[in-house]
């Protein structure tokens, strides 16, 4: 396997052990030689009404706000390639993960199609584990959320990496793809399975829809430094109504690195009529939803992306020294498909 120069550096924000949904806990990580992504941090989400998400997140899924602000001025411009970008920036947590949401005060992009499937390649949500799927699902339908799947689905024993996880797809307010998620005794970080008076109990990992696991992996796990922690493919009728996808036959790639949620990739054996990820999309487009990370240096592993090519959403490394923000120096790029990835410096 290539692997990328000892100067690789993307420190990723997360917290690690939650492993993929799909997955056990078996599978033990080591930091291999010459990988720079060391922990996977909040996953950022475009909004067009900041209240109404931050009620929501909080009120129905119990994150709780940590911190709010407004940034602009020509260092967000570049940051976020969106000329004008006049941002507010809240950073919600829920157990020891945590999510930020953007509202582009100004410019206003645009909504998430209104047509978007599970097997769109712009397709991207958080897992979020549960105490009590019956509980959980209870709370969102008393919140009358909008239903993805068509119900929470029981994944059947004779796959034995899926088998006994429950799961459900739901949208937020704009439209943003989100999952619950409770595991058997036997599948899952330890984490998950501590006792708690709390329904919501955290991310375990965001997953993203790619054309090409294997093309994809040579960015996570090759340049950035992902490990594997976990194959699947999963078809049949829970997972036809659980992605709500007619004919849905999955192959489920589980990432991870020493500290964060991990990132989970969904290849659709079939269909494979998905659409590829908007070439016009720009952060302040409801679609945007970027996984930051975090890095030592951010100088050195921008040089590194550009000699592969990588897309640059932003102009270059930005630097900043506004108080209000959680990074000195950060640029975006996007992944083979499309998917933003943020990478930063505490």
């Amino acid at each position: 396997m290539r692997r990328s120069s000892a100067r690789l550096l993307l420190a990723f924000v997360v917290c690690l052990g939650a492993i993929t949904a799909c997955y056990p806990q078996s599978v033990a990580l080591t930091h291999p030689q010459g990988a720079f992504v060391r922990a996977v941090g909040p996953i950022q989400m475009t909004v067009s009404d900041m209240d109404r998400a931050v009620d929501f997140y909080s009120r129905v899924l119990a994150f709780e706000k940590t911190s709010d602000t407004e940034v602009y001025g020509e260092e967000i411009e570049q940051l976020f390639g969106v000329f004008g970008a006049h941002v507010r920036l809240v950073h919600m947590r829920l157990g020891n993960e945590s999510i930020e949401l953007a509202q582009f005060l100004a410019p206003r992009g645009r909504p998430i199609p209104v047509d978007s499937h599970s097997n769109d390649l712009w397709f991207q949500h958080i897992a979020i584990i549960v105490s009590d799927m019956d509980q959980a699902y209870a709370t969102l339908r008393r919140n009358k959320v909008e239903h993805a799947s068509s119900g929470p689905q029981l994944l059947p024993n004779w796959n034995k990496n899926a088998g006994g996880i429950r799961a459900f797809y739901f949208k937020d307010p704009d439209d943003h793809p989100l999952e619950i998620l409770q595991f058997p005794p036997d599948k899952g970080n330890p984490k998950w399975h501590q006792p708690s008076d709390r329904l919501f109990l955290g991310i375990d990992h965001t997953a993203i829809v790619v054309a090409d696991t294997d093309s994809s992996l040579k960015f996570y796990r090759d340049l950035l430094g992902f490990r594997v922690v976990g194959e699947s493919e999963n078809y049949g009728t829970e997972q036809e109504h659980l992605n709500n996808v007619f004919g849905a036959h999955l192959r489920i790639t589980a990432l991870r690195v020493e500290a964060g949620p991990g990132i989970e990739l969904l290849e659709y054996v079939s269909p494979r009529d998905g659409r590829p990820f908007p070439a016009d999309e720009h952060a302040n487009d409801l679609v945007h939803r970027a996984t930051i990370v975090f890095t030592d240096d951010p100088d050195d592993a921008a040089k590194e992306l550009l000699a592969t090519k990588a897309k640059f959403v932003s102009s270059g490394v930005v630097s900043t020294h506004m108080s209000n923000l959680e990074f000195r120096k950060a640029f975006q790029l996007r992944d083979p498909d499309g998917h933003p990835i943020e990478v930063a410096a505490q």
